[in-house]
């Protein structure tokens, strides 16, 4: 339906997402008491569906179901009908998606659960179409179907809702493990995984594929322990051919959200925040053990898309832009040769075209996805050019196409800023900027965490979205845990001291609200939060790293830097409590597995004594930043400072020069002032 149509209960939203159907014919609710209460008072079931504004089969079924009349008068009729954006309310999306996830094997959205009047989910599953095809019932006649048995098979129905309920409960009881740690755990998930890996294309398994960048950052940590060079190849594939694919946008930098095909070929159009916050990281750190180029390179062009697309007026960053355009999927990134010749220079067509393989025939429904296929030098060499002529060549046509790409429909975007999504890229931006020696990134970091401080807190309690103009939602374990870290990345890349006042202070809000006293670790909403049908509590990684696992990691660079024992304490509780589970399933808790590695092995600790922007101690700063550590602590110390971190205690500057400390494991260094003479130091403490 059209916006001239009568809007429903969703127009009164902040969210992109549910604004999108605020004109559907359905009478839908947001998720509120309000819903509830007309579902108990008149004993009807509640249809629940979950979606995000970025989702491509979320439109489809919009447009084949939500849109059309006489499916919403069948809704209308025999549900009270609730849409959730996942994204607003992951602890909804959460809790649901498990349970759909039992009764069917498999999840995904757009997400439809049926419900008890109270909530408690009896049948679901994800897209259903208009009419029966692909295996999967007609939606009209599911509705039909489901109606019928909640009224005329209710000890059924409770039946289901017993069975869903005590299979989500028991989901969420780990056993600490009482065993001492065992040095190896690591190294043995780490080779484990590598068998996953596909040794041709990159990346793990098969189509669809996905990033899965944790995997990969815990390759890179654990390099050194394996036998041979397989964990390093297997990094340097994967990033190879995602950033050659077009996984990759060639034009305007930043990823799409995964490849259908096992080649990063295809890609589902849509790039979230939370892709191009961490896969820049991941790039960093393999540029920094390599020195290649073209992985910082890949780096600075996803984040600088960050910059330019993606960032509100005001500093904090946006969600998503969709997948379709002008309704079709892609529509906005793929190329006909035609379109290329219109904007490129005419010496430089065919090259360009060879070099992004694009095709009268095309690869994408006519059209052409640009990805890589061949070197810059082999393609220099077919067309009698020297590699930089070619590489000036493909600049130039670059620019021309993302002008030219700037004037069509652009798809939407969901403009909500998250706070744990902008966290990860706060981080990875602080990160960027130090290893880089690039201000600009940490500049913009700054700016976004300057943002979320400002626009999503309340009587000093942390929020979870901004949307037009508001904040509204509590924040939840992951926004306190990636912000933690983020403001500890920011102390790291400039030194300022509130930053890391900033983590300590969330750190203390998940342990007085979010911890789990009887169980340990911390679960993902408030103690004071809404109520649902299960309190949820993983260390597992989704498609942003686990709240529990990152906190772990947070708490163990918190006691290093402030010498605190209760951050150990806390993290060392977490880690027993997943230990098991990440031994048995290392690739859903590859980031717990790199907290793991922390507390086993330990950091690098470097403090720099110096006056903060002396060329003294930049250059300090740049042979650490030269160095890759994946596991550190990083001190600054300022001559005459009233206070000091406990590493930078007893460490002052020598004959008034900026002076560089190396410690690991209570062993330090002797002070050193050289920055040639730092970076065999860090390497050796490095391990």
């Amino acid at each position: 339906m059209g916006p001239e149509s009568k809007p429903n209960r969703l127009a009164a939203e902040t969210s992109p997402y549910l604004l999108q159907h605020a004109h559907n014919p359905v009478d839908w609710y947001p998720w509120s008491e309000e819903a509830f209460a007309r579902a108990r008072a008149e004993n009807r079931p509640i249809l629940l569906s979950v979606g995000y504004s970025a989702c491509h089969w979320c439109h489809v079924m919009e447009r084949e179901s939500f849109e059309d009349e006489n499916t919403a008068r069948l809704m209308n009729e025999l549900f009270v009908n609730v849409k959730v954006d996942r994204e607003e309310r992951p602890d909804v999306d959460d809790v649901y998606m498990k349970a759909v996830q039992m009764l069917t094997g498999r999840g995904g959205w757009p997400m439809t659960v049926f419900l008890t009047p109270d909530g408690k989910p009896f049948y679901g599953g994800t897209y259903f179409p208009p009419v029966d095809r692909h295996g999967l019932p007609g939606f009209p006649r599911l509705l039909e179907a489901v109606a019928r048995a909640y009224r005329d098979r209710p000890d059924e129905v409770a039946r289901s809702v017993d069975r869903i309920l005590s299979a989500l409960e028991g989901a969420e009881q780990p056993r600490p493990s009482d065993e001492a740690p065992d040095p190896s755990l690591v190294r043995r998930a780490a080779e484990g995984l590598l068998g996953a890996v596909d040794r041709h294309r990159g990346g793990l398994g098969g189509a669809p594929k996905f990033p899965h960048p944790a995997v990969f950052q815990l390759f890179l940590r654990q390099r050194r322990a394996a036998p041979r060079s397989d964990l390093l190849d297997a990094v340097l594939l994967t990033c190879r051919r995602m950033a050659q694919g077009g996984l990759y946008d060639q034009i305007g930098g930043g990823f799409h959200r995964y490849s259908v095909d096992a080649d990063w070929l295809v890609p589902h159009f849509e790039k979230m925040l939370y892709d191009n916050a961490q896969l820049p990281r991941l790039y960093l750190e393999a540029f920094q053990v390599t020195g290649e180029p073209w992985l910082r390179r890949i780096a600075e062009e996803t984040l600088d898309y960050l910059l330019r697309d993606m960032r509100d007026p005001e500093g904090g960053f946006y969600s998503a832009p969709d997948a379709d355009s002008e309704g079709e999927e892609g529509r906005y990134f793929v190329w006909t040769t035609a379109e290329v010749a219109r904007v490129v220079e005419p010496g430089d067509v065919d090259l360009v075209c060879r070099y992004w393989d694009i095709t009268a025939e095309g690869n994408f429904e006519g059209r052409n996805i640009p990805h890589v296929t061949a070197s810059i030098e082999t393609v220099a060499k077919m067309f009698g050019r020297t590699p930089e002529a070619a590489e000036a060549a493909v600049t130039r046509a670059r620019a021309g196409m993302l002008g030219a790409r700037a004037e069509r429909v652009p798809p939407l975007r969901d403009e909500k800023v998250l706070t744990g999504w902008n966290a990860l890229a706060i981080g990875t931006l602080a990160e960027a900027g130090r290893v880089l020696r690039a201000p600009r990134f940490v500049d913009a970091a700054i700016r976004a965490a300057d943002f979320v401080w400002a626009r999503l807190r309340r009587d000093g309690r942390l929020l979870h979205v901004w949307a037009a103009g508001r904040a509204k939602h509590d924040a939840y374990l992951d926004d306190h845990a990636f912000l933690a870290a983020a403001f500890v990345d920011l102390y790291e890349a400039s030194g300022d001291s509130r930053h890391l006042a900033r983590a300590r202070e969330l750190v203390a809000a998940l342990d007085a609200r979010f911890h789990d006293d009887a169980g340990g670790a911390y679960f993902f909403t408030a103690a004071d939060a809404e109520r649902l049908i299960t309190r949820q509590k993983s260390g597992a990684d989704g498609s942003t790293p686990s709240g529990n696992a990152v906190a772990a990691h947070v708490l163990l660079r918190l006691h290093h830097l402030t010498a605190e024992d209760h951050y150990r304490m806390r993290a060392e509780e977490i880690l027993r409590l997943y230990r098991s589970e990440a031994a048995t399933n290392p690739f859903a808790y590859a980031t717990l597995l790199q907290a793991l590695e922390l507390s086993t092995e330990g950091p690098a600790e470097v403090v720099v004594a110096g006056v903060p922007g002396a060329p003294d101690t930049e250059a300090l700063w740049a042979a650490v930043a030269s160095v890759y550590l994946p596991h550190h602590v990083l001190v600054s110390s300022m001559p005459g400072a009233a206070e000091t971190l406990p590493p930078a205690r007893g460490r002052p500057q020598v004959d008034g020069r900026a002076t560089a400390y190396v410690c690991r494991n209570f062993v330090c260094s002797a002070p050193v002032t050289d920055p040639g003479a730092l970076r065999p130091l860090l390497e050796a403490a490095h391990g």
